[in-house]
């Protein structure tokens, strides 16, 4: 059975969208966890995504596979299956990727069964809302780039109370922490 990892970076105060490159925006970036996040996509066997984010990424990626420096990630990106949750898309959809089908919870479900890898949520928007909610989610992976900032919306604002068991953390040399975690059963 796969694993439904939600994987998202974000600033120490939990901004999470449009994360830029220094020095225009707040995403911090070293070799090393360049290559632990490399490593995390090419043992995935798949991306489960929203709608925005498809469509940021897949309008992204492929124009990254000659960037030197990008090649290893962008080949991999572009050509894992990914899975899009939406209620306005109607496919076939491109990039590999193909439309959910009926019930969120259900699909992703059936999705799990059919993987026997790990299943990337690479976002922190309403599908993370939704697959948290409905009790899908086997890890978060959280990538803090050293930063409080000041703009964008704050990671799982309007979530309620999930009680987290922390699994490892990873410091990087540039100060980017990764913090691993796997949600509790609520105590009774």
């Amino acid at each position: 059975m796969g694993r439904l990892i939600i994987n998202v970076g974000m600033t120490v105060n939990g901004a999470f969208e449009a994360p830029a490159p220094e020095p225009q925006g707040w995403l911090v970036t070293d070799p090393d966890s360049m290559q632990a996040g490399l490593e995390m996509w090419q043992a995935a066997d798949a991306m489960v995504l929203g709608r925005k984010t498809y469509e940021g990424l897949a309008a992204a990626w492929p124009q990254l596979a000659d960037v030197p420096g990008f090649e290893a990630y962008a080949a991999r990106m572009n050509g894992m299956p990914k899975y899009v949750a939406s209620r306005s898309l109607t496919g076939p959809l491109e990039w590999n990727a193909t439309l959910i089908d009926g019930d969120l919870a259900e699909s992703v479900r059936r999705l799990k069964d059919e993987h026997h890898g790990n299943l990337i949520v690479p976002c922190a928007g309403e599908l993370t809302r939704d697959l948290i909610a409905h009790d899908l989610v086997d890890e978060l992976w959280f990538n803090v780039s050293p930063y409080l900032w000041a703009t964008g919306p704050r990671i799982f604002d309007d979530l309620g109370p999930v009680r987290l068991e922390l699994v490892n953390t990873t410091t990087f040399p540039s100060g980017v922490v990764r913090l691993c975690y796997r949600p509790t059963p609520a105590a009774g």
